[in-house]
């Protein structure tokens, strides 16, 4: 669904959606939707601005990630209300000005309008947590042997060396 500029001045476009996973692309490997998104909200032009478009509603979807420690899956469930705000291309690019921290949160879209799949790949990507683990006991995976140490114990003996005096070892006194 795309919310056309010229749509978007005669009145706000409502959407209800539901989203089956495999639909959303999250440009990242270590994400993946688990159940069916459902959304709705409404799109709209602000007034008086030059075609900037919010974008606002409610999202609701069962997300999948890999464990950043030991590559297990995680769970993320994800509903939250959203509020995101969009200016021409036209608009941003050009000279260099100073911008305020409303300005810094805002989104940039070509041409006619925005597509609804990005506003929603966007917001759930931001909403996820920036580091993902299992538990924050996750004791990770072993660099000597590659074995999940939450699963198994290991044996290894992971020896903690320096390569920055690697170069004066060649030395003799």
């Amino acid at each position: 669904m795309v919310f056309h500029v010229r749509s978007l001045a005669v009145r706000a476009i409502p959407f209800d959606v539901e989203i089956e996973p495999g639909t959303l692309d999250f440009q990242d490997i270590k994400v993946r939707q688990a159940g069916p998104l459902r959304a709705a909200g409404k799109a709209e032009l602000v007034m008086e601005s030059l075609g900037e478009i919010r974008v606002s509603g409610q999202v609701k979807v069962a997300m999948e990630a890999d464990c950043d420690r030991c590559l297990e899956p995680v769970a993320c469930a994800i509903d939250s209300a959203f509020a995101l705000y969009y200016r021409p291309v036209a608009e941003g690019y050009g000279d260099e000005k100073q911008i305020d921290t409303g300005e810094a949160e805002m989104g940039f879209y070509q041409g006619e309008g925005v597509e609804l799949n990005d506003v929603l790949s966007e917001f759930i990507l931001l909403t996820l947590p920036m580091q993902r683990v299992c538990s924050k006991d996750c004791r990770g995976i072993c660099p000597v042997c590659g074995q999940n140490r939450n699963q198994k114990e290991c044996q290894c003996q992971a020896e903690a060396t320096d390569d920055r005096w690697a170069a004066l070892k060649t030395l003799k006194q």
